[in-house]
């Protein structure tokens, strides 16, 4: 069997429906999309019985996979008392509530100004700061309030945020002052 020069290996035409790629393109694709990897994850992993944790576990070991359990603090001493699952767990990270300006970035990036108020965007503002001092960094009750806050706006046809829009979708949800 004869070898052919690796210059008349390569196709004439694109490979993998990229335009103008060749071999190489093609390869390089392949080998970045060889390193990515899949998570299971698992909220609420504080809940899972022994039972639970002990497939995710054998899955674990049957599926190069990464596994990302997510629970309440305490999670951790609960997963040392399974020492085969608790061998495989690389790092552990608590997550804070946000901080006051990391929460008024994320509100005025999911929340934006109208462009035109006569305010001069004084209550957006405002409105802003009571989101922020209501829910004291918990980002799973600033979403909660914020899509409150986005049904009422929609419903009402109501375009600006107001802090009176803010209260009324915290009555709404039931959140203490």
């Amino acid at each position: 069997m004869s070898r052919i020069p690796w210059e008349r290996r390569q196709p004439r035409r694109p490979v993998g429906g990229l335009a103008g790629a060749g071999v190489e393109d093609f390869g390089q694709k392949c080998r970045r999309l060889r390193t990515l990897t899949e998570l299971l994850i698992i909220d609420e992993a504080d809940r899972l019985k022994t039972t639970g944790l002990e497939q995710v576990r054998d899955y674990f070991d049957r599926h190069q996979i990464g596994v990302i359990l997510i629970g309440m603090p305490g999670i951790e001493k609960r997963l040392a008392r399974y020492p085969q699952l608790y061998s495989r767990i690389g790092f552990a990270h608590e997550y804070r509530p946000l901080t006051p300006d990391e929460l008024t970035a994320v509100l005025t990036n999911r929340l934006p100004a109208a462009a035109d108020t006569p305010d001069g965007g004084i209550a957006h503002a405002t409105a802003i700061a009571t989101i922020v001092r209501i829910t004291a960094g918990n980002f799973r009750l600033v979403d909660r309030l914020t899509t409150q806050i986005e049904r009422i706006q929609s419903l009402n046809d109501i375009p600006t945020l107001t802090p009176e829009l803010v209260d009324a979708a915290r009555e709404a949800l039931l959140i203490g002052h």
